[in-house]
């Protein structure tokens, strides 16, 4: 798995491609909760439940089915008012693409067994063709260790970079629109 702070990294980057009614910090928080949700699958362990299982690690909770029933429970926890209208549809999908976006990045890791993207129908396990992002230890004492600096360190490049960048490229986006709004 990719850390916590790199899946927490990428759901604030998405907020930003997001509009401003949308960005805000309870929603930004709750994107961020989305995005390490799915690794609530590592209690199974304690429970004696296998790796491989579907209720095992990167099994259920980390499928486009969960990502999709989280969007709809929170918009429905959080913001009721807006089911019916643009912004409960873009809180959602903000919502959906921060747990979704645990599947890409744990994809992308050197280990494990892959993800179950489409559980509950496909029981499979997948990785991308790519694996660039060094996997992440479980548990806290674990990650501080070398192994976690490497996680760390991988993480900045394939990760950091181009969540920064979608922040600058939507700044940019942003200052053009204020500027095309003035002339």
């Amino acid at each position: 798995m990719a850390s916590l702070f790199g899946h927490a990294f990428a759901a604030s980057s998405l907020a930003s491609v997001f509009p401003p009614e949308i960005k805000t910090f309870k929603v930004i928080l709750l994107g961020i909760i989305c995005s390490v949700l799915p690794d609530i699958d590592v209690l199974a362990f304690s429970f004696g439940i296998p790796y491989e299982n579907l209720w095992g690690h990167r099994g259920i909770t980390h499928s486009l089915f969960f990502s999709f029933l989280i969007g709809v429970i929170l918009v429905g926890l959080f913001y009721r008012k807006f089911l019916n209208n643009k912004a409960g549809l873009a809180l959602g999908f903000y919502f959906f693409l921060c747990s979704a976006s645990h599947i890409i990045l744990d994809a992308m890791t050197t280990g494990g067994l892959g993800v179950a993207v489409f559980a509950p129908f496909d029981t499979q396990r997948y990785f991308l063709p790519v694996r660039p992002i060094k996997v992440s230890p479980i548990g806290v004492g674990n990650f501080f260790t070398d192994r976690g600096l490497n996680v760390i360190k991988s993480e900045l490049i394939w990760i950091g970079i181009p969540g920064t960048l979608i922040i600058i490229l939507s700044l940019f986006s942003q200052l053009w629109k204020k500027s095309k709004a003035k002339s």
